[in-house]
């Protein structure tokens, strides 16, 4: 039997129609677009079939977006293949919340919570102190580190080794992309993003964060998750919280997470949310792996019947 891992997607995955078709021919799945309507205050079902882009894209709405669509996904993977057997959970920035629920650490409400003044801190924080990121490929860790030393940037995501996301204030983006194309960067990329995500900018997101999660109660895991932060599997609840503060101003290890992942022998990947950028980014770093993604009605029966065969 193959060892499996499911991934859940991070903020930028989003566009309008995601889970539309899944809580049309699902119950279970609309059931949780109705339950997160309840506690947001607003349809969401409804923004996320018919937008604006511009509307899902602000990160109060995004991130309960992206994080109702993933648990739909995995929720009608399991009701189609319940037999379904994971090795462990990890996610990208906001989808480790989702690897978090899924691991039975905090109830489907409470994540939703979470992540509505999670997505609101943040866009706050970038408020108050414009930021900017940009994605560099093709150019070595050294000469990476170099570049944010001159520029006072940071390393926010860490997706692959070709693909590296810098973090900080936008004028020293700009800095840092200049030196990064002179450095050899194969391609430069300025992401259209509110501010400098996972960089000591989102500090003050982090505080409220703090305050938000210490009125939680959070449960021991049910299934290995994997720490942004650290790449090694979250601990007991008290370090959990911690952990996921943290992540907001940390860079997100993705290509640490990947090679333990495959240290622990995890040969195929379950990727649930919309897009498919974490199965694109797993491929980069393990060339062996298989993956497949679900994001809609037709991928999650293309998905369970290769489950099945």
């Amino acid at each position: 039997m193959k060892t499996r891992a499911v991934v859940f997607a991070g903020q930028g995955a989003q566009f309008v129609g995601m889970g539309k078709d899944l809580a049309a021919a699902h119950p279970e799945c609309k059931d949780l677009f109705d339950r997160a309507s309840a506690v947001l205050g607003y349809d969401l079902a409804a923004l996320c079939a018919e937008g604006p882009i511009e509307e899902i894209t602000k990160s109060d709405k995004c991130q309960p977006a992206i994080f109702v669509t993933s648990a739909a996904c995995f929720t009608a993977l399991k009701k189609q293949y319940p037999e379904l057997q994971v090795s462990g959970f990890a996610g990208l920035s906001l989808g480790e919340w989702t690897a978090l629920w899924a691991a039975g650490v905090l109830s489907f409400e409470d994540t939703v919570k979470v992540l509505q003044a999670r997505g609101k801190a943040m866009q706050e924080a970038c408020t108050e102190r414009p930021g900017g990121m940009v994605s560099v490929m093709g150019l070595a860790l050294p000469a990476l580190e170099k570049v944010c030393a001159e520029a006072g940037v940071q390393m926010a995501n860490i997706n692959s080794t070709e693909q590296i996301v810098l973090s900080g204030d936008k004028d020293k983006i700009a800095v840092a992309e200049k030196l990064a194309q002179a450095a050899g960067a194969k391609k430069t990329v300025v992401l259209p993003v509110a501010g400098a995500f996972h960089s000591p900018l989102m500090a003050p997101a982090a505080v409220k964060l703090e305050q938000i999660l210490a009125g939680m109660t959070f449960q021991k895991l049910a299934v290995p998750v994997v720490s942004n932060v650290t790449a090694k599997p979250h601990g007991e609840p008290a370090d959990i919280k911690a952990q996921m503060v943290k992540q907001v101003t940390s860079s997100v290890q993705w290509v640490s997470t990947i090679e333990g992942f495959k240290l622990a022998g995890v040969t195929e990947y379950i990727e649930c949310g919309p897009g498919k950028v974490l199965a694109g980014l797993i491929k980069r770093i393990d060339k062996d792996a298989s993956s497949m993604s679900i994001q809609d009605a037709p991928t999650l029966d293309k998905a369970v019947a290769a489950l099945k065969a």
